[in-house]
């Protein structure tokens, strides 16, 4: 059913190659949605990161979040945390905090290969549903604090922590990713040596699963799976992990399907949806028109996506796959950043992509 509804997204350009790379991605969002027939978004800009502090005195100024509230989903560029001064620098980062604060606890990152692109294995075709509120990573286990301290200079402690809750609503958005795909999920655990934690995570993920008669499910260890992904990634469909074993396989399934710079993703919830590039603000480049924008792009073109699945809007699901199918097509047609061997400007690659998806309306 497709319906009527305008939508109200937020725009945050965050550090670095941001304030490059995020405008990039309204531009062609706003091509993608007018050729699908959708109405225009509303489009909010809001305050974070460097320029939020010298403004605001605040990375993530209280009225942002309270602004993101009121929205459907939002994109967000990549910051440089390490950069701000003190207290900034050793507070939550704004993306951290973001999440905290609407439990953004579904992190998905696919990794498919270009055409033309620099693919390590082109024919790379997966998902990868991360669990993105507890596991191995310290800063997102506890209500206060970070989950990591040192009882003395010499001795430091690190929570891991793995509730069934948390793993039955991510192990229930991967099985439904596979539902949309080739009905293929995999669990990567660690259960052999990690019995109780790592062990309730599979356990969970395979009850889960029962839900699913149509999806074929199998499983293997972390250690196991870098290679199977080296060796044949085609293979795999959807792979469902814990927070950290999700991070490090992102980053090399991405390198897989041609480079961080081109690995999109989004961050979600049952209501919110949060479009982030995988990468970061790489400030040695930012401002010479350098960056390239690929991935802030498909980000966002996944938050379409997420935004017209949840809401039955046919509209937002096309302009989804055109933005997806722009960007392919420029690539394919020999245009590309620097990093991807060509010579493009971020403007001339988006003006690329804009051209693809106005000319196939």
């Amino acid at each position: 059913m497709t319906t009527e509804r305008t939508y109200r997204l937020g725009v945050m350009l965050g550090d670095g190659i941001g304030p490059e790379i995020v405008p990039a991605s309204v531009r062609v969002l706003d091509a993608a949605l007018a050729a699908a027939g959708a109405g225009p978004v509303d489009w909010h800009e809001l305050p974070l990161g460097a320029s939020a502090i010298e403004e605001h005195g605040s990375a993530i100024p209280a009225a942002t979040l309270a602004a993101l509230t009121r929205l459907d989903g939002w994109l967000l560029g990549p910051h440089d945390s390490a950069a701000y001064p003190e207290p900034f620098r050793s507070q939550l980062n704004p993306s951290g905090a973001i999440r905290k604060h609407f439990d953004l606890y579904a992190n998905i990152r696919p990794a498919r290969g270009f055409e033309g692109g620099k693919a390590i294995a082109p024919d790379t075709d997966l998902v990868i549903a991360r669990e993105n509120t507890e596991g191995f990573y310290a800063d997102r286990n506890t209500y206060a604090g970070t989950g990591e301290y040192m009882p003395t200079p010499d001795v430091a402690v690190c929570m891991g922590i793995f509730t069934r809750p948390a793993v039955e609503r991510i192990a229930r958005t991967a099985f439904e990713l596979a539902m949309r795909r080739r009905r293929k999920l995999t669990i990567v655990h660690k259960a052999n040596v990690l019995q109780l934690s790592s062990g309730l995570f599979k356990k969970v993920c395979l009850e889960v699963g029962q839900a699913y008669p149509e999806v074929a499910v199998d499983d293997f260890h972390i250690d196991a799976m870098t290679v199977h992904l080296l060796r044949r990634a085609a293979d795999f469909d959807v792979l469902v992990a814990e927070n950290m074993f999700g991070d490090i396989l992102s980053d090399m399934t991405g390198e897989l399907a041609g480079s961080l710079g081109i690995a999109p993703s989004i961050n979600a919830s049952d209501d919110r949806c949060m479009a982030q590039a995988a990468h970061g603000s790489a400030p040695g480049i930012a401002g010479k028109g350098l960056a390239n924008p690929i991935a802030m792009i498909l980000s966002s073109g996944m938050l379409l996506d997420w935004l017209g699945t949840r809401h039955g809007d046919e509209r937002l699901t096309a302009a989804a796959t055109r933005v997806e199918d722009g960007v392919r097509a420029a690539v394919r047609g020999g245009v590309g950043t620097r990093d991807l061997g060509g010579t493009a400007s971020t403007a001339e690659f988006t003006d690329a992509v804009v051209a693809q998806i106005t000319t196939r309306a």
